[in-house]
């Protein structure tokens, strides 16, 4: 099926709703948070009752977010029912996790998200692979549905955008994403402060984890593909939390030469995580996918299946034959 910015078909089940659920996905970061409460506030401003949903916490960082604290699991709503389920930013079905157990309670099924992976897997999908973050198509869609923005929404409209763009620094990053952030400052925005927040403020517990990662820095491919990792004996010893090496991978694919990195952390249950980056034209979407992720050209992850050794061996194979196959 066709991918296409389509907010009307959404804005018309929205309009004949009372009861919505809105998700995010596993491993929430700031586009899913900042959009889902976004379009939250602005479904309650037209009278809409509305939950927001994730499987996991929100990230210490991005509790600033106006109503994060308002986030539940999905098993606490089992006997709840609902006229429309919202899925924000999730690129496939299986990225909703748990919450997928809302799916059959309710009537109708909707989606908003932009990454180029997506099925449309939702009975109505609002779907845009060249918009840079989903909070473009959320504004969009708050836009059609004459929603008032507030200085809170702005807030997680900004997060949104400015986390999944890298702080407008991104390749795809568009003119809408600086046009929308502009018409946001009209609506108070204190862009500094939460910029800060975001991008300029790192905890001691980040510091130290960020030392381990860099020690494990290694090169491969004459310096192509750059690897680093962090055991679960890495976070206990330095008092941090998983969201705490978010960033780390981003210092691998900034050294000179550098064409794709791979950041591999180990988590409590076994399974790996790893956040994949690289350098246009180079891409890491396709690695991310074969593995069972996904994501964008230049930023992608997934979760495989430890030890981290083993891991780490089958991720560097597959961006290794990305990196051949680009070359040809």
């Amino acid at each position: 099926m066709e991918l296409i910015r389509n907010p009307e078909p959404v804005a018309a089940l929205i309009r004949s709703a009372e009861t919505i659920a809105l998700c995010s996905h596993v491993s929430p970061d700031g586009d899913t948070l900042g959009s889902t409460l976004a379009l939250k506030m602005g479904l309650e401003s037209l009278g809409k009752r509305v939950s927001v949903f994730c499987q996991d916490p929100v990230p210490a960082k991005l509790n600033m977010l106006p109503g994060a604290e308002q986030f539940r699991r999905p098993e606490d709503a089992a006997q709840e029912r609902f006229d429309l389920l919202i899925a924000v930013d999730v690129s496939d079905q299986a990225r909703m996790g748990t919450c997928q157990s809302l799916l059959a309670q309710a009537a109708q099924v909707a989606q908003v998200d932009h990454h180029g992976t997506n099925p449309a897997y939702a009975q109505v999908n609002d779907v845009d692979p060249h918009a840079p973050a989903t909070s473009l198509l959320v504004k969009e869609l708050l836009d059609v549905l004459h929603v008032t923005i507030t200085r809170d929404i702005a807030i997680c409209l900004y997060t949104a955008v400015a986390t999944d763009t890298g702080n407008f620094a991104f390749s795809y990053t568009t003119a809408e994403a600086f046009s929308m952030t502009s018409e946001l400052m009209s609506y108070g925005l204190p862009l500094s402060e939460i910029n800060r927040l975001l991008f300029r403020q790192r905890t001691p517990q980040q510091l130290s984890l960020l030392a381990r990662a860099l020690n494990t820095l290694a090169f491969h491919e004459n310096g192509q593909i750059t690897t680093m990792s962090l055991s679960q004996r890495d976070f206990i010893e330095c008092g941090a939390l998983p969201e705490h090496a978010d960033a780390v991978v981003n210092y691998g694919v900034e050294i000179v030469g550098v064409k794709m990195a791979m950041m591999a952390r180990e988590d409590a249950d076994g399974t790996v995580k790893i956040a994949l980056r690289s350098i246009e034209p180079a891409r890491v979407d396709g690695v991310a996918f074969s593995l069972g992720g996904g994501g964008h050209a230049q930023a992608s992850g997934c979760t495989v299946e430890g030890p981290l050794d083993a891991a780490m061996e089958r991720v560097l194979s597959a961006m290794k034959k990305t990196l051949s196959e680009e070359r040809t």
